[in-house]
């Protein structure tokens, strides 16, 4: 069997249904954990449309958004379960990496990608993006509270060409389970990992920190340790959470098409709707 050629369009087979076995061994081993870290909320159920494809919208935290990921999770499958299909969209390099790719496949997401998007909504299917990425995930500490997606508008353009409702979901204390300090541009230069991830930003994490200390208080040559501080900083894991924090998850109510587009919305008209998802999220975080 040939290996798929890097320029073809990745196709999930069941996108938004995750395997019962995954499911099962989700709700047994780890959302006991995650209760007991994050003590995660997700209220506004009642929000969701009844039937109909919608693209589910929400705000992004600490580094990778693990804590996040897990809480909705958790608590996604214990209050509406897994009849209720959705896809959450991931980094197209995840259905590259062996093992990464078996999962994210089982857990029924799809590559970031507007083709991947628009196909799923047209199938009926919801979707689960968080247009900040990197940027908004990466943002300092003293930042936390604020819902920013760097002027990124690419999934208010899916919204209205699939013509599905923009449901905004607030999520408030992920930043808090693994604390980042600085953002920047020029550490996804320096750095390895993130030029081979494809995100334009990096940053340095409270974890990061403290173990790159520790790395340097080693009783090793000079040369030994600074490589070593290279490699974990430029690692996925020094944004692991780790700190033991209250995640709450509020979904709002459905933004409309007519609440947020005219008839042939142009790049100004996008940045007024980016606008208003912005202060519909913020409303939710900021409760």
């Amino acid at each position: 069997m040939s290996r798929r050629h890097w320029n073809e369009p990745i196709l999930v087979e069941h996108p938004g249904r995750i395997s019962p076995a995954l499911a099962r061994g989700f709700q047994r081993w780890l959302s006991p954990l995650v209760r007991i870290l994050w003590r995660p909320t997700l209220t506004g159920i009642e929000n969701l449309p009844s039937q109909g494809p919608f693209l589910l919208v929400a705000n992004h935290s600490a580094g990778m958004g693990l804590a996040e990921a897990f809480c909705f999770a958790s608590r996604y499958l214990t209050q509406i379960g897994t009849e209720r299909k959705l896809a959450t969209m991931v980094l197209p390099i995840d259905f590259q990496v062996p093992g990464i790719a078996a999962l994210v496949r089982a857990l029924g997401t799809i590559p970031s990608t507007r083709e991947a998007a628009e196909r799923t909504l047209g199938s009926g299917v919801p979707v689960l993006v968080f247009p900040g990425g990197d940027h908004e995930a990466l943002r300092p500490i003293w930042q936390a509270n604020r819902v920013d997606f760097g002027g990124r508008i690419g999934f208010l353009r899916i919204a209205h060409a699939i013509c599905v409702p923009v449901v905004p979901v607030g999520i408030r204390g992920g930043h808090m389970t693994g604390p980042v300090l600085v953002r920047s541009r020029l550490l996804a230069r320096l750095l390895v990992t993130p030029g081979l991830l494809g995100v334009k930003r990096w940053g340095v994490s409270l974890l990061g920190l403290l173990v790159s200390v520790g790395l340097l208080l080693l009783p090793l040559p000079l040369w030994a340790r600074v490589p070593m501080v290279w490699l974990w900083l430029g690692s996925p894991l020094s944004f692991l959470p780790w700190i033991p924090w209250t995640v709450r998850l509020k979904i709002g109510p459905p933004l409309k098409q007519e609440d947020l587009f005219g008839n042939d919305p142009g790049d100004e008209d996008m940045r007024e709707a980016l606008t208003k998802v912005e202060a519909a999220l913020q409303r939710l975080v900021d409760r």
